[in-house]
């Protein structure tokens, strides 16, 4: 099976480089300091699981050198999904399938339109991961791949990758609900990305001050509401599961939100909790805490200007 990374970051980066280092054949499309730091020297995975590292990995920034491939991760930000689009011609041959693993809940749609429903898979995934310098992803938390076709001809290649990820010690899961979960994935990334964003700090203190762990709870039950009002069909207890995941965190975990917030660089917020402001006008639920954590962040949202001080 040929994978290619679109977007070889945090998330590409990691479960591309657990793919690579169990001899899967992956490409991982790249650029900059990123790039030649692959090219040189390989990429190097630390993690709580096992550092890893793969000295020699086939990295480019030309998806059209790569060619059609099986499976496309699509894994670059949300700010950058438009002018990812553009490379994905080049990689599509008659049975490729693209799984945007992604933030958010627009990303199916987004492709669906760019390159039509065939190729475009649903997925979403469960990981704390940062480049912590070029050529090396940091990995703090969580391992875990959820992906599931929209049309019965994708099966057969969504299982393949799901025997290939697992072989790699990934935790994979094909969903035959995969638009739930990609829904279940948002509400709880929400509330965590907001949470830890708004107060510059980890997980572990926001669960540790009893306002804090309230405001916590208001943002998550917003954007379970959010999703039932545009009638994903969520489980009951999705509220009580999501509480008790984020209780088995590391202390430290941060959000991708608040690593980029921290760094300087552009914010997903539009697409997080932005996402839950306006669908939830949309639908017709109420999203306070929501609309205080865009309403603070806002102006970070384009990043920090190359000239500023740190």
């Amino acid at each position: 099976m040929r994978i290619a990374i679109l977007g070889s970051g945090g998330v590409g980066g990691y479960f591309g480089g657990r793919l690579a280092a169990a001899g899967a054949d992956v490409t991982f499309i790249a650029r900059g300091a990123h790039l030649a730091a692959l090219a040189e020297r390989g990429l190097r995975i630390e993690s709580p699981l096992g550092s890893i590292h793969v000295p020699r990995v086939t990295a480019t920034e030309n998806p059209a050198s790569v060619g059609p491939v099986d499976v496309v991760f699509f894994t670059v930000k949300l700010y950058d999904t438009d002018s990812a689009i553009q490379s994905l011609p080049a990689l599509l041959g008659p049975g490729t399938i693209v799984v945007p693993f992604q933030n958010g809940v627009d990303s199916v749609n987004v492709l669906v339109r760019a390159v039509g429903r065939g190729p475009v898979a649903g997925g979403t995934t469960y990981v704390s991961a940062v480049i912590a310098e070029p050529g090396v992803i940091r990995h703090t938390a969580m391992n875990r791949l959820v992906f599931g076709a929209l049309e019965p001809a994708q099966q057969p290649v969504l299982e393949r990758l799901r025997d290939v990820t697992t072989a790699a010690g990934i935790d994979a899961m094909l969903s035959d609900r995969i638009m739930v979960e990609i829904w279940a994935k948002f509400a709880r990334l929400t509330a965590f990305s907001g949470m830890t964003a708004v107060t510059r700090g980890p997980l572990g203190p926001v669960l540790a001050d009893p306002d804090l762990f309230a405001m916590l709870q208001a943002s998550l039950r917003e954007s379970i509401a959010v999703a039932r009002g545009r009638q994903i069909p969520v489980g009951a207890k999705l509220f009580d599961e999501i509480m008790a995941a984020m209780g088995e965190m590391p202390p430290g975990t941060k959000s991708s939100m608040l690593e980029d917030l921290e760094r300087g660089r552009r914010l997903e917020l539009p697409w997080l909790s932005g996402a839950v402001v306006r669908i939830g006008a949309e639908v017709g639920v109420d999203t306070p805490t929501h609309r205080l954590i865009v309403t603070l962040l806002k102006p970070h949202v384009n990043g920090r200007p190359a000239s500023a001080g740190a």
